[in-house]
């Protein structure tokens, strides 16, 4: 088995707009970008938009990690999510690398909600410096089935 290591992304304080895949090992992004195309009508570029921006939200859920701000992904964005936590290894070595050690938990809602928190964790992850696909972005009126007010997504 094959450890993947997670190098940390540009540093938000310098302006810098970052990309997740500067996050992420070649060979592991390349493997679940397969995995969308294998599991959804995505060609390359769909998928790697939808596995960029999964990891953007990641990334941002975990710095922010305890603040309790009920952030929330778009439903194509969750797609790219769950790609990431579904390789269950490699989602364990990234909350070790990026959110202190702690696990974070995956606990999704069955309603899903109109409150405005999915633009907002968009807004949010521009903020911390991550490039956002704003057109993934805008299903945002009727997702975001993510347990808010927790340490989880």
């Amino acid at each position: 088995m094959t450890t993947a290591v997670f190098p940390l992304a540009a540093d938000p304080a310098t302006g810098t707009v970052r990309r997740a895949r500067q996050a992420v090992p070649a060979a592991l992004w390349d493997k679940q970008v397969q995995l969308l195309m294998r599991d959804y009508p995505y060609d390359s570029v769909t998928a790697a938009r939808v596995l960029d921006q999964g990891y953007a939200y990641l990334l941002t859920a975990m710095r922010h990690r305890g603040e309790r701000l009920g952030l929330a992904p778009s439903t194509l964005v969750d797609i790219g999510v769950h790609t990431v936590i579904l390789d269950t290894v490699t989602y364990l070595q990234l909350c070790e690398r990026f959110n202190n050690g702690h696990f974070l938990h995956h606990v999704p809602e069955v309603d899903a909600k109109d409150d405005g928190s999915v633009l907002r964790t968009a807004a949010l992850i521009a903020a911390d410096g991550w490039e956002v696909d704003l057109p993934l972005w805008t299903d945002a009126a009727k997702c975001g089935p993510c347990h808010p007010g927790s340490d989880s997504h």
